[in-house]
């Protein structure tokens, strides 16, 4: 179903793009499961070094987006690069090569059980940087810990761990190999309103001290708030709406409105 004519007019009048060069490019994505179209005309430009929040109902096609990014799924039709290269055109290789330069942080938090936080910070600087070490290893591990405020149960076990320690240690374990771009899928999912707020400042702070470039996916309003440079809104497989947190809150829209 096509937008109204008045979220058209919306939609095309776009904000000054932000600074910085484009890490993520996407124009006239497409992407179907059988009959279902889940993405049908999806542009977007993420710039170096900023937070854009993608706000949409569930089974809007959000977290197809971001599979699509990192080589999970392969578009349909449309562009996609990122670095400047053309993921769906990526061997295997080149993905793995991308992907060591991608974090994830999916809704929970995706440790290893069996591993101490300290063997689960120790793994991907072990498998993905190769790094052999010890004495940098803990430097790091510790450094990281400490940066997200869990540096004293770096000897616990995940299950020891409230969900917002879970969550800031999966956060730790996403920014210790340093990736220049992180992808959020619902950061604050499962949390009290406190400890989400929590949450939400630290993916803050994070970007500005490691210069990370991010798209959070999320329906938690205050996550939003904090966190966006820019917001972008998703409705029946489309992105209608582009702005800042404020913006789009007070857009006289009313299906922009719905969201808020």
């Amino acid at each position: 179903m096509e937008p109204k004519p008045a979220h058209k007019e919306k939609i095309t009048k776009k904000r000054a793009a932000p600074g910085g060069e484009v890490v993520i490019h996407i124009k006239g994505l497409k992407k179907s499961f059988g009959d279902k179209e889940v993405l049908k005309n999806i542009n977007l430009d993420v710039h170096k070094g900023e937070n854009v929040v993608v706000l949409g109902r569930s089974g809007s096609g959000k977290s197809v987006t971001i599979q699509c990014v990192v080589g999970k799924l392969v578009p349909d039709e449309g562009e996609l690069t990122v670095f400047g290269e053309e993921v769906a055109a990526m061997n295997e290789e080149e993905l793995k090569s991308l992907r060591t330069r991608i974090g994830f942080l999916f809704q929970g938090a995706a440790l290893y059980d069996s591993m101490t936080l300290r063997e689960n910070m120790e793994f991907p600087l072990t498998r993905v940087l190769k790094i052999k070490d010890q004495e940098e290893i803990d430097r790091r591990v510790e450094e990281m810990l400490d940066g997200v405020g869990l540096l004293e149960a770096i000897d616990k076990m995940p299950a020891d761990l409230s969900g917002g320690m879970r969550k800031r240690a999966g956060l730790a374990r996403t920014l210790i190999v340093k990736p220049e771009i992180i992808l959020y899928d619902e950061p604050t999912t499962g949390l009290d309103p406190m400890t989400s707020r929590e949450i939400s400042k630290l993916i803050l702070q994070m970007q500005k001290k490691y210069k990370t470039t991010s798209i959070i996916i999320t329906h938690d309003m205050d996550c939003a708030r904090i966190t966006a440079d820019r917001v972008v809104i998703m409705h029946e497989g489309e992105y209608i709406a582009e702005g800042t947190f404020d913006e789009l809150r007070n857009s006289d829209d009313e299906l922009i409105c719905s969201f808020f």
